[in-house]
């Protein structure tokens, strides 16, 4: 009488699936506990902190202008989703490295070569786009907006600190992400999924694509719009450069290694 063998193949495969699970979870635990560290760290300078978030508007508005609360329990959520928001914002390395740390056992070499740099650069990148928003566009956008509703007869402008803090949450995500332009250029290109000759000839394309992106992710206004879509149209030619000089790099690196 014949005996069936275990199945191991099967049993190493699920011991495998439940230990990526497992990791997985780890790393989600790792990213949140993290966050809330940082965000209980803020929690008790919530007013300072809201004052230098609000800044861009505060330092627009005219003579006498405060900014509105519509409800009273506003004064005291709004500063906390600051803090929360903030708190993300800080802990995105974190995030990142974790995300990096979950994949990268399965990763080739040459992939992991690739994929540092790039996590590495699009962690600056979002940063530096956030960084863009809060002293570059925030502040021109409320100073044109205040004179704006300054020069209407029997209007007074009181911004609300929620619709505030929504818009510019808003502006700080979309700026940060379209920084991402140059990276996702080039990982497309070194992926292959699009050539360069064909991203230069679809340039006037992506010139509509840009400002019809601006249209999407800011106030219904050509103003801002402009102000998202040409740093769009500037970041993705450097992520073209980029990807030049990288793919130069490579050809050579190959050539030498035929000889």
């Amino acid at each position: 009488m014949s005996t069936l063998a275990p199945n191991t193949e099967n049993e190493d495969e699920e011991m495998s699936l439940v230990e990526h699970l497992v990791d997985l979870r780890r790393s989600l635990i790792n990213i949140l506990l993290v966050m809330l560290g940082v965000f209980v760290l803020m929690l008790p300078f919530n007013q300072s902190i809201y004052e230098l978030f609000a800044r861009p508007v505060l330092m627009n508005l005219m003579p006498g202008q405060k900014m509105l609360a519509q409800q009273p329990i506003d004064v005291f959520l709004t500063p906390i989703k600051v803090c929360f928001f903030m708190a993300v914002l800080i802990s995105i390395p974190w995030t990142l490295y974790q995300i990096w740390r979950f994949v990268a056992p399965g990763m080739y070499r040459h992939e992991k070569r690739l994929m540092l740099p790039m996590v590495v650069s699009s962690t600056l990148l979002f940063y530096l786009g956030v960084l863009f928003a809060y002293f570059v566009i925030l502040p021109l956008m409320f100073s044109f907006l205040v004179k704006t509703g300054a020069s209407l007869q029997g209007v007074e402008l009181m911004p609300d600190i929620t619709s505030y803090v929504s818009l510019s949450l808003a502006m700080f995500m979309a700026f940060g992400l379209v920084f991402e332009v140059p990276v996702a250029t080039v990982i497309l290109i070194r992926m292959g999924v699009v050539e360069i000759k064909t991203l230069t000839a679809k340039r006037p394309y992506i010139i509509l694509i840009a400002f019809v992106v601006g249209m999407v992710l800011t106030p219904p206004d050509i103003f801002s719009q402009t102000l998202l879509a040409v740093p769009m149209l500037v970041l993705f030619e450097i992520g073209i450069l980029v990807a030049k000089y990288w793919q130069g790099n490579t050809e050579e690196s190959e050539e030498e290694k035929a000889r």
